[in-house]
């Protein structure tokens, strides 16, 4: 298995501006085969917004310049 891949925790996580996430997969791009993540909004959704995300892993990962600080986009806080 990739490691990439290996390294993600299903559960609960936060973004870098507040919201609750929960991660309830990971999957792979039928053409390109970049790793994506699944993942819910732990919020009360607004009438015309999807209830499922998917971003890719790296973007998933990553960091974001938030108050002057280098964040990470989506940070685990437990299941």
């Amino acid at each position: 298995m990739n490691t990439e891949i290996e390294t993600i925790k299903l559960g609960k996580y936060q973004h870098f501006k507040g919201g609750e996430y929960q991660v309830v997969g990971i999957a792979r791009h039928s053409e390109s085969l970049q790793v994506m993540v699944i993942y819910k909004p732990l919020y009360e959704l607004k009438k015309d917004e999807l209830e499922t995300w998917v971003r890719p892993i790296e973007m998933f990962f990553d960091s974001k310049e938030h108050q002057g600080k280098t964040v990470p986009r989506f940070e685990y806080v437990g299941k």
